[in-house]
């Protein structure tokens, strides 16, 4: 494109240069010719040169330097009409010399098809076709055949140009939309490539910070809670000391939190789901979940299924895991509850898990709101939301001081087939 264009643009100042350079080269032509066509005497000579040297310094003081060689432009009209006014007199004066001198009054016909709107190049087209029917014979013979063949000569040769004239303006109208157009293409191309690329940095960052938020919740999920879980068996285990066999029992279950903590957290960084979720359903994996949490705790936990338990994307599930798994931490560390029920109810287009204990309650608004600024406090419900919103999904707490917490996730039923 860029070679086309610089083609069109050479082209054009080019036969601008041309076109400039014309009135001057058919002068120079005209006058060559007189010469050579019989010189004058020395007088009548010096007359011919007189007057061709006046049109030349008329061109150039009324054309050339006004409005630049390499313009085609009208520079106003009034000085327009002045310019041909001078150029067809001085044409008719050199014509009267040596009618070879036609040749120099075609630069009328010439230019007022480029620098003259159509109807006064129309005007301009046939006083100059008047001037070069008329001066080198004179008026017409007063015969009928004289006048029409005089008339019809002026008249075909005003309609003929005037036709060209009104072609080339057409032609050259669409040049310039196409040029315009063409400029126009290009500069959206460059507005659209900057705002391409600025989608694409956009992209990029929103991908690099979604790729941390998921991190910062696998993290949570995994290795906080393991490294919590590992902490209250050491714990334990020191309270053990005078037993032996429940001091081994606690630093057996320690290690074992340790050994799965270390294996959730590859498979976190390699964004595979739970390792619960690879051979086992959904329902499956969240009662083992709910039945390992039991262990060693007073609370009472009751969990039900609903409806009819559809495999669903695998992302979908892991979600949902994971929020049961955050849920059953948050209670373990704050709730202080003696019963928990969890419901997984499978729907049309919606599977839902609901999570509720009796425990102390809190304020969630004003848990999540100052999530991170007290120890870890907050930082569970702040993933449970960013986990379901990648996902589509929603979730809704209700909870106050005193009466227990209701927790209830939802996603969409995307089919495992769908999301493969």
């Amino acid at each position: 494109m860029s070679a086309s264009k610089d083609d069109g643009g050479r082209w054009e100042r080019h036969s601008d240069i041309l076109f400039g350079g014309l009135p001057y080269l058919l002068l120079f032509l005209s006058t060559a010719l007189s010469l050579v066509h019989g010189p004058p005497p020395a007088r009548r000579l010096l007359t011919t040169l007189g007057l061709a040297a006046l049109a030349a310094l008329w061109i150039l003081g009324t054309y050339t330097l006004p409005t630049g060689r390499r313009s085609r432009q009208p520079y106003g009209m009034a000085r327009t009409a002045v310019y041909f006014t001078g150029l067809l007199a001085l044409s008719a004066a050199l014509m009267a010399r040596d009618q070879v001198f036609m040749v120099f009054a075609a630069t009328g016909f010439l230019q007022a098809l480029v620098l003259l709107p159509t109807v006064w190049a129309l005007v301009s087209v046939a006083a100059t076709s008047f001037v070069v029917n008329t001066v080198p014979d004179g008026l017409p013979r007063p015969t009928t055949g004289a006048v029409v063949g005089y008339i019809a000569a002026i008249a075909f040769q005003t309609v003929v140009i005037g036709w060209i004239n009104l072609l080339s303006s057409r032609l050259n109208e669409q040049h310039q939309r196409r040029k315009r157009t063409v400029a126009e293409l290009r500069s959206a191309l460059n507005e659209n490539a900057g705002l391409h690329a600025q989608l694409i940095t956009q992209a990029r960052e929103a991908g690099v910070l979604d790729e941390r938020q998921r991190m910062a919740g696998e993290i949570h999920d995994t290795l906080a809670q393991g490294l919590a879980g590992i902490i209250r068996q050491l714990e334990a285990a020191e309270h053990a000391e005078g037993d032996g066999e429940v001091w081994r029992r606690h630093l057996v279950a320690a290690k074992d939190l340790a050994r799965d903590s270390l294996a959730e957290a590859r498979r976190s960084v390699q964004a595979l789901r739970p390792e619960q979720l690879e051979s086992r359903t959904l329902p499956d994996a969240l009662e083992c979940l709910i039945e390992d949490w039991s262990r060693g705790r007073e609370a009472k936990v009751a969990f039900e299924t609903t409806g009819t338990p559809t495999p669903v994307h695998a992302e979908l599930e892991a979600t949902l895991y994971r929020v049961a798994q955050e849920a059953l931490a948050n209670i373990a560390k704050h709730a202080e509850a003696s019963k928990v029920g969890i419901t997984l109810s499978y729907m049309d287009d919606v599977v839902v898990l609901d999570v509720l204990d009796d425990g102390v309650g809190f304020d969630p608004a004003a848990a999540e709101a100052e999530a991170g600024t007290s120890g870890d406090h907050g930082l569970g419900l702040v993933a449970m939301r960013r986990r379901l919103g990648r996902v589509a999904g929603t979730l809704d707490i209700e909870s106050a001081r005193g009466e227990g917490t209701a927790i209830s996730a939802a996603v969409p039923v995307i089919p495992q087939e769908a999301g493969a």
